[in-house]
């Protein structure tokens, strides 16, 4: 089983280690686009070639799956990439984990990237899943950026700024990006208020990952021996992990699956 994944950037990082945990025996494709990102300033229609770009050149691996790790980028290309690869490709998107986040019933706040919040997309999420539960819109500043970078400075300060902008009363925070399930524990540390319940974080990595084997008709086989291999495309070059992905557990992970034979 080949599976591939997509993103501008390190964002696919977490869905790619949830993959992996289901699925040792998977190989991966990582497609990444380091001439074009980041993608979330650009216009949706050269999002749109872009992801298409980076898509095809995950295609001509023969993946059996393709995940697009991006939240930005399923919300602007998951139709052009379906229509072109699917039926023979199922493509994945990433969506924020808004309705179980409301199952619980509590306020709860949204992370998400400033292009992201309040957009027509996201509110209709709300709309659609959390009717009546308290919400908040976070606009996350420069958070995608400075972890893409592993600038532990940058990281720490737009952390900060986007915890003093969820209110106290907060059970949840929906994590909107994928690049910060990469930071979970310092935004739980921010975020958590003393006397509070613990705070519960929901991303979308395990259910991306696991939405994938389900479209295969695969099931999770953790204990599977673990010899998958790893291709890593930037730009539709071959190449190896960016370096700051090594700063993230997630991407230590990966160093131990072996190259692509």
């Amino acid at each position: 089983m080949k599976i591939a994944l997509m993103d501008s950037g390190i964002g696919l990082l977490a869905a790619t280690a949830a993959v992996q945990r289901l699925r040792p025996d998977a190989d991966l494709v990582l497609s990444l686009d380091p001439d074009g990102m980041p993608w979330g300033p650009r216009t949706p229609e050269d999002l749109t070639r872009r992801a298409v770009a980076v898509a095809e050149a995950a295609a001509a691996r023969r993946p059996d799956a393709l995940i697009v790790g991006c939240n930005t980028a399923t919300v602007h290309a998951l139709p052009a990439l379906r229509a072109l690869l699917e039926p023979e490709i199922p493509v994945i998107g990433t969506v924020p984990a808004i309705k179980p986040a409301a199952a619980g019933g509590g306020p709860f706040a949204i992370w998400a990237t400033p292009a992201t919040t309040g957009s027509p997309y996201q509110r209709g999420l709300i709309e659609d899943f959390a009717d009546g539960v308290p919400v908040t819109e976070v606009p996350c500043y420069g958070l995608a950026e400075a972890v893409e970078h592993a600038d532990e400075a940058a990281i720490e300060a737009a952390v900060a700024a986007a915890a003093a902008l969820t209110p106290d009363d907060v059970t949840t925070v929906v994590l909107g990006c994928t690049h910060y399930e990469l930071v979970t524990e310092r935004i739980r540390a921010a975020v958590q208020r003393p006397g509070f319940p613990p705070l519960v974080l929901h991303g979308s990595a395990g259910a991306v990952a696991a939405q994938a084997l389900r479209r295969l008709g695969e099931q999770p086989a953790p204990q599977a021996t673990a010899d998958g291999t790893l291709t890593v495309l930037l730009s539709g070059r071959e190449g190896v992990l960016p370096e700051p992905a090594l700063a993230y557990a997630e991407g230590r992970l990966l160093t131990s699956v072996s190259p692509a034979r």
